[in-house]
């Protein structure tokens, strides 16, 4: 049996991915901060999928217990086949109306975790010659707008370099960036659902099943939707526009 491990598995993206993987045969490993929901969890996979359900309770702000989810995934003796950096952390408030700790706390789920736990996965992958991450990042990741975009676009340029440096040992590497989401992630944050049209909401199963069909075919970013896929690549096009200016303005 293949395992994959999800990080932020009992609500929205990370849920579905932990539903779809299971549906398709995988064991799982959950991660999460409330053992709880995670035992609640792992009990409905085990009854609907008949498939094995590890719980791994860990607070990702933690160095320690994110130690723990890395020593989880290198152990030789209990292979992770397909790793989903899903965890998520948002902050409502500008930049300077948080407390720095807040914002590192954002920084630690964000970058540090996905940074570490991918260095645990990808040493034991390539070791292996198999395997595959999905790290969850966001359409926000294209445009400049805050701490949020910026710990995402980290997400991305590592994905995005990951993929490359490590197709040929076996380890496929895909970024998932959707956009607005119907899932718990924007309620927690108090953002109403009336701060983008409805034609911009996600639903959470379908962009999961983009991505693992993505992933499959080894892509290396998921861009669920054809609105999200004009906004990423005008993004994109812009910046890069604004960069050859200043590049030319630096020759003269």
């Amino acid at each position: 049996m293949s395992v994959a491990l999800v990080t932020g598995p009992t609500a929205g993206i990370g849920r579905s991915f932990a539903h779809q993987l299971a549906e398709q045969g995988y064991d799982l490993v959950l991660v999460a901060r409330d053992k709880e929901r995670l035992e609640a969890e792992a009990a409905e996979l085990r009854t609907a999928y008949g498939v094995a359900v590890e719980v791994l309770p860990a607070d990702l702000v933690d160095r320690a217990e994110l130690a723990t989810v890395a020593a989880r995934l290198s152990d030789p003796a209990r292979p992770v086949d397909l790793l989903v950096n899903n965890a998520g952390f948002g902050l409502k408030k500008r930049f300077l109306d948080n407390t720095v700790d807040e914002e590192q706390a954002m920084l630690d789920v964000l970058v540090t975790a996905v940074m570490r736990l991918s260095h645990a996965a990808l040493g034991a992958m390539s070791e292996r010659g198999s395997g595959g991450i999905i790290n969850v990042s966001s359409v926000a990741a294209f445009l400049p707008r805050g701490s949020y975009s910026a710990a995402k676009a980290y997400v991305n340029s590592f994905s995005e370099w990951a993929s490359r440096e490590y197709a040929p040992r076996g380890v496929t590497v895909t970024c998932l960036c959707p956009g607005f989401t119907k899932t718990e992630f924007h309620e927690r944050m108090q953002v109403g659902r009336g701060s983008a049209p409805d034609f911009m909401w996600l639903d959470a199963d379908e962009l999961v099943r983009t991505a693992l069909k993505d992933h499959a075919r080894g892509k290396v970013f998921s861009i669920p939707s054809p609105q999200y896929k004009v906004i990423s690549t005008a993004a994109r096009l812009i910046a890069g526009g604004v960069l050859q200016r200043f590049q030319g303005l630096g020759r003269k």
